[in-house]
């Protein structure tokens, strides 16, 4: 459905006198204030490639954007909001495109600043392993991609495959360790800032991973 644009003016955000880490933010919180078919016009002193990149991945098909000047030290961009939310979008197809190249670790995260959710494609070598561990205190549900391994519990062993659904409670004791054919899975928990995941070499082979992401 063709969206109406507004008829009025067109306000203006100068970011030239703003230090470079307040850029972004202030840009990306001026968009979301604006009702849909509204537009601001911002004016920069260069090209800002990187943030379009980020508008493409934030808000791709629900925005546009139009260049009005194109000067040394004077850049001018219309950033107009065509939807009032980001819209719906398939993010990648997990049978086919996850490229890990034998890598470790986390191979995909979700790119988006503002977001409710962390979700990552954890990806481990054949026979590798994330050490024994309690998790963090909140819960994570877990979708086995490809190959096979083990997750080691407080008091049993639970056999992984391609299509389980794993419930990982809060707090609760865990190891993985992959098959022979590796093991990759898919972690889906609320966001929390201080989840890193760090993997490292371990006994045998295997890998060690920090609280929070598996």
């Amino acid at each position: 459905m063709p969206v109406e644009l507004s008829p009025q003016p067109d306000q203006e955000l100068d970011v030239r006198p703003l230090r470079k880490p307040d850029k972004h933010p202030t840009i990306f919180t001026t968009y979301a204030s604006l009702p849909v078919g509204d537009g601001f016009v911002l004016i920069n002193d260069h090209d800002p490639k990187h943030l379009r990149d980020e508008f493409e991945v934030e808000h791709p098909g629900s925005h546009r954007w139009d260049y009005l000047r194109r000067e040394p030290g004077n850049w001018r961009i219309k950033i107009t909001k065509l939807a009032a939310a980001p819209l719906p979008r398939v993010l990648l197809n997990t049978a086919e495109e996850v490229p890990d190249g034998g890598a470790a670790g986390a191979v995909w995260t979700l790119p988006f600043r503002e977001r409710d959710l962390d979700s990552n494609i954890i990806a481990l070598s054949a026979n590798g392993r994330i050490d024994a561990h309690v998790g963090p205190d909140l819960d994570v549900l877990i979708h086995v991609l490809a190959g096979s391994g083990e997750l080691e519990t407080e008091l049993d062993t639970v056999e992984l495959s391609a299509g389980a659904l794993v419930w990982l409670p809060r707090r609760s004791r865990r190891q993985f360790t992959a098959g022979p054919e590796g093991l990759r899975y898919l972690t889906v928990h609320q966001r929390r800032q201080a989840l890193v995941l760090d993997v490292g070499l371990a006994r045998g082979g295997g890998s060690t991973a920090a609280d929070g992401q598996r």
